[in-house]
């Protein structure tokens, strides 16, 4: 009887504890998947790599990235010297084709914003990239932290023989809200703040009366930074020009120049 009583002891004993185990196990495997979902370093989607290429990220991706920042995994790349930081600061020292003008602009979401400047006479180059950050070199990721002051903006080149400064800062007007601080629709964060980035004292002059012009028309007040020209990082190259070649549905959008369509910002 004693026998008996020990043995089914030891039994239920032993089923509790490999339970148990097998939970626990259960559980820490769980969380290592998450973590590691979490820990998963960006790829470029147009890079060419051993690992299975990512399509290109959507806007919605931006606030996710913010959200990540503040639960502690934002990107690492944010501490830095003070030495990439003052690159970064530095002005735009590239150099436009001859006889070309540069000009850039945020205003939100750049992919519209590129498509409208590509419709302007006159403007022969559009890029999109990010700028007027802190941060050497940065990717869409780091900008999507929130973490390093860049702002989405187009540069524009343009033969200012065909196209005027002004007729830039009524296409960058028109292109959105200038009233709404670190948004424009959805996107919301400090990387689709307005801005008019200037490389001439003449360029800054007429920004600074373009905006008074905007103000005596609007009952709320303008937002817009003018500030001189930082260094421009070139965007990953599925974001140049990406409306124009099909956005998100492949559905391709025209950059005629003179070319009125409405411009469907996500594709």
């Amino acid at each position: 009887m004693l026998k008996t009583l020990a043995s089914s002891t030891r039994f239920i004993t032993s089923t509790t504890t490999t339970s148990t185990t097998t939970t626990a196990t259960a559980t820490s495997s769980s969380l290592g998947l998450c973590c590691s979902s979490l820990r998963k370093p960006f790829l470029n989607p147009l890079s060419k790599s051993r690992h299975r290429t990512l399509r290109p990220l959507s806007k919605p991706f931006a606030t996710t990235m913010n959200l990540l920042n503040k639960l502690g995994f934002g990107s690492p790349r944010a501490a830095q010297s003070a030495g990439d930081a003052s690159i970064a600061q530095g002005p735009d020292d590239d150099v436009p084709a001859p006889g070309q003008h540069f000009a850039q602009f945020g205003a939100g979401c750049f992919w519209g914003v590129e498509l409208a400047f590509q419709r302007v006479p006159g403007v022969t180059k559009t890029e999109v990239g990010y700028s007027q950050g802190f941060l050497h070199n940065p990717s869409y990721e780091d900008v999507c932290s929130g973490n390093n002051s860049h702002s989405e903006v187009v540069r524009v080149q343009f033969d200012p023989k065909e196209c005027s400064f002004d007729a830039l800062l009524e296409c960058f007007w028109s292109r959105h809200d200038p009233t709404t601080l670190n948004r424009q629709g959805n996107d919301v964060g400090t990387q689709y703040r307005s801005g008019i980035y200037f490389y001439t004292p003449e360029q800054e002059k007429a920004a600074r009366e373009s905006l008074e012009q905007q103000q005596n028309l609007l009952n709320r007040k303008i937002v817009t930074e003018i500030l001189p020209a930082k260094k421009f990082y070139r965007a990953e190259e599925y974001h140049q020009q990406y409306l124009e070649k099909g956005g998100r549905f492949g559905f391709k959008q025209s950059a005629g120049k003179g070319c009125n369509d409405p411009i469907r910002c996500y594709g």
